[in-house]
C-alpha cells in the first residue's frame, strides 16, 4: 500500500507543480544522501512507538489519518500556506471555509462563525472566552468528569469556574447542578459528549430544561464524540442528546479524533455570528490584498497550518458526511465493537465493566477485594496485555461513581481501572481475537 500511495502522491505534487511552470526555474540546495540517511534515522526511532495503526492498538485516542487526509496534507505542505491571511493561503483558506461549514451543516447550523484551530484545547479556550466575553464575571461550570481542559482555560482567562458532581453513570448530576445554579451566578454550562476518560454523553435534554428557567449560555465540548451525530446505532438517549445539539450557543469538535485528520485539528463554531466583534483588531500588514473575511479575523490564533484544512476538506470528499454513508458506517462498527467486547467482559467471572458504552469507549476492572489490590491486579494485567500485543489504557475511577458498580472495600480515593478506546472500524473484526488475548493475559497474571 505505501509504495502505491507514494505513487499517487508523486502523480499529484507533479500537477500540482505544473501549475507554477511559468516562473524561472530554480535550486534548492540539499544533499539526497544526507537526508536519505536522517530518514533512515528517524524511520528506526519511530519504531518505539506503540502501534498505533493497528486493532491490537486500543488504548488512548489515537487514530492514524486516512490516507486521503495523509496524502493531501503532504501535497499542501509543498507550499506551507498559513491560514491566518488569505494572502498566506490562498487555496486552503478557502478550503477552510468549505470544510468548517460542512462541520456546522451535521450539527444544523447554516448561519454561524466557526474555523479550524491547533486542536480541541485551543477551540475550548476560545468558547470558553467568548462565554466570558458574553456573560462577564459570571461562573463557568462544567461536569468533574469533563477534560481538566476547562478549569484550566478559566484560570489562565481568571474566569471563576466550579466542577459538577457527576451521578454514578459518570455524567453531570442534574440535581447538584440544579443546586449551583441556584446558589451562583452561573453564566455557562459545559456539556461533554464524550468525556475523555469513559466516552460519555452529559443529559443534554436536562440541561436544556434547567436553561429555560436558568437562563445560562450552553457550551458543547464534543471534542471527542463529535462525529456521533451521524450514527445510528446509539441509544434512544443519546440519539436525543445528539439530536439537540443544534440549541446550543457554541460547539467544539476535533477533526483529528474521528475526523480522521493528522494532529492538530480541532473546530470551534458559534450559533451567533455576531459574536465575530469580540475578534475585531487591526493588523495592518497581514490583510492587504483581499477585502473577504481573513480567518485570522475570527481566531485568537494567529498562524495556523492550512494544510490542515486542506487534508479535512479531501477527507470530507471522500467520506460525505451523512447518516448511512460509508463515514457513519465506519463510526457505527467502532460502536458495535464496544458493545460487543462489553458483552464478552461481562460474560466473564473475572471481570465487571462500568456503565454501558455511549460511544466506543468502555472501562472495565478485574475482580478483587479491596481498591488498593484492584487497582495493583489491573495495572499488572495492562502490561501482560501489552506483552501479547493488546495495548489498552489506564483510568482513575474515583470512589464516588466506582462504588455503584462493585462492592469491595476501600483503601483509596479511586480505583485504577482498564478501559479500550475502539476509534478504529476494523476494531468491529478484531473483538474476538482482542478477546482470546485478554483471557490468555489472565492465566499469565495467575501464575
Amino acid at each position: 500500500m505505501e509504495k502505491e500511495l507514494i505513487i499517487h502522491l508523486h502523480e499529484a505534487m507533479t500537477q500540482l507543480l505544473s501549475g507554477f511552470d511559468h516562473l524561472p526555474c530554480f535550486e534548492q540546495e540539499k544533499d539526497m544522501g544526507k537526508i536519505n540517511t536522517i530518514l533512515n534515522l528517524v524511520a528506526e526511532k519511530l519504531k518505539s512507538n506503540y502501534p498505533y495503526h493497528h486493532p491490537l492498538y486500543a488504548g488512548q485516542m489515537l487514530k492514524p489519518p486516512h490516507p486521503v487526509a495523509l496524502l493531501s496534507y503532504t501535497l499542501a505542505m509543498l507550499m506551507n500556506p498559513n491560514n491566518h491571511a488569505i494572502d498566506g493561503g490562498i487555496a486552503s483558506s478557502k478550503l477552510e471555509k468549505e470544510a468548517v461549514s460542512n462541520i456546522a451543516y451535521m450539527f444544523g447550523w447554516d448561519d454561524f462563525l466557526g474555523h479550524l484551530t491547533s486542536g480541541g484545547t485551543f477551540a475550548n479556550l476560545e468558547a470558553l472566552w467568548i462565554c466570558e466575553k458574553m456573560n462577564p464575571g459570571k461562573v463557568i461550570v462544567a461536569s468533574e468528569q469533563a477534560h481538566y481542559t476547562h478549569n484550566r482555560i478559566c484560570d489562565v482567562l481568571k474566569i471563576a469556574f466550579k466542577p459538577v458532581p457527576a451521578d454514578h453513570d459518570g455524567v453531570m448530576d442534574t440535581a447538584a447542578l440544579e443546586k449551583i445554579l441556584k446558589d451562583f451566578d452561573v453564566g455557562t454550562v459545559v456539556v461533554t459528549m464524550g468525556t475523555t476518560g469513559c466516552g460519555k454523553i452529559d443529559p443534554l435534554t436536562k440541561i436544556l430544561d434547567l436553561q429555560k428557567r436558568y437562563k445560562f449560555r450552553i457550551h458543547i465540548d464534543a471534542a471527542y464524540g463529535g462525529y456521533f451525530k451521524l450514527a445510528t446505532n446509539l441509544s434512544a438517549e443519546t440519539t436525543l442528546a445528539f439530536e439537540q445539539m443544534h440549541k446550543a450557543d457554541s460547539i467544539v469538535v476535533d477533526p483529528h479524533k474521528h475526523g480522521l485528520q493528522p494532529y492538530g485539528c480541532g473546530c470551534i463554531l458559534f450559533k451567533d455570528p455576531h459574536v465575530g466583534k469580540f475578534y475585531k483588531h487591526e493588523s495592518p500588514y497581514t490583510y492587504f490584498t483581499s477585502d473577504e473575511l481573513h480567518l485570522g479575523e475570527i481566531s485568537l490564533e494567529c498562524s495556523r497550518a492550512g494544510a490542515s484544512s486542506v487534508a479535512l476538506w479531501a477527507t470530507q470528499q471522500y467520506f460525505p458526511m451523512k447518516k448511512g454513508g460509508e463515514f457513519a458506517k465506519n463510526l457505527e462498527k467502532s460502536r458495535h465493537a464496544a458493545i460487543k467486547l462489553f458483552e464478552l467482559i461481562n460474560s466473564a467471572d473475572e471481570f465487571f465493566t462500568f456503565f454501558k458504552p455511549d460511544l466506543d469507549i468502555i472501562v472495565w476492572s478485574l475482580k478483587g477485594v479491596s481498591s488498593k489490590e484492584i487497582s495493583k491486579r489491573n495495572r499488572r494485567f495492562f502490561q501482560k496485555a501489552a506483552q501479547l500485543n493488546l495495548h489498552l489504557a489506564l483510568v482513575n475511577i474515583p470512589q464516588s461513581i466506582a462504588s455503584h458498580h462493585c462492592d469491595i472495600q476501600w483503601d483509596s480515593d479511586d480505583l485504577a481501572c482498564l478501559r479500550s478506546c475502539l476509534m478504529k472500524p476494523e476494531h468491529d473484526d478484531w473483538i474476538e481475537k482482542m478477546f482470546d488475548i485478554i483471557q490468555t493475559s489472565i492465566k499469565t497474571l495467575n501464575v
